[in-house]
């Protein structure tokens, strides 16, 4: 796919177009990350794509490409502790919301990767894959993904039986098994997650 679909609203007057996205919306345990990012409209770099399809390597280079150019940028986050609260849906949408008044700078267009929004006086379009679609939301899928990873690499350091720096936090085989072995951590893991509960539930049942 071609991340071109930002050419159009260009062609249509916009000038100054938020991409967001989140990182960390699957994962047992954490915040979930997001981000808002406003490129040039000539910006052009063969680097930034989804997320997902980029080498670790490549999305620490892209991180710092897109810091380097960006019109503006934010970063938010949402812990465990309000996912739990709120869900992860709302708490993904809060994220951005943050991220969003981050950047301190005005815009005319909101482009989200399938997340709806209100509350806006401009235009938000969500676009189903659209961190495959908008180089926007490709850059702010970047910022969101590296700015949690390195999150991790802190946690890690913190709680080093759970693997978090290979995980990320996922659902792994490594993380399931010391779930089981340890048991959830109070403010770091998920608790409203199924495979969290069902540790938790678990180990209370032991006593």
């Amino acid at each position: 796919m071609s991340l071109d679909f930002d050419e159009q609203y260009y062609r249509d007057g916009y000038k100054l177009i938020v991409g967001c996205d989140e990182a960390g919306r699957g994962c047992l345990l954490g915040p979930v990350f997001a981000a808002a990012v406003i490129l040039p409209p000539d910006f052009n770099s063969p680097l930034i794509n989804d997320s997902k399809k980029l080498s670790e390597k490549q999305r620490e280079e892209a991180y710092k490409i897109i810091i380097e150019n960006a019109i503006a940028y934010g970063i938010a986050s949402i812990g465990p502790d309000e996912i739990d609260e709120v869900n992860i849906l709302n708490a993904s949408r809060m994220a951005m919301m943050k991220a969003i008044e981050a950047m301190n700078h005005q815009f005319d267009l909101i482009l989200t990767d399938c997340m709806k929004m209100k509350g806006y006086d401009v235009p938000v379009i969500d676009l189903v894959h659209g961190d495959a679609l908008s180089q926007s939301i490709a850059a702010a899928s970047i910022l969101a993904k590296v700015s949690r990873d390195h999150l991790c690499y802190e946690l890690d350091k913190k709680y080093p039986e759970y693997n978090i720096k290979k995980n990320k936090g996922y659902g792994t085989k490594d993380h399931l098994e010391a779930l089981k072995k340890y048991g959830p951590v109070k403010h770091l893991h998920r608790f409203s997650y199924a495979p969290v509960k069902a540790c938790f539930i678990e180990k209370i049942s032991l006593f």
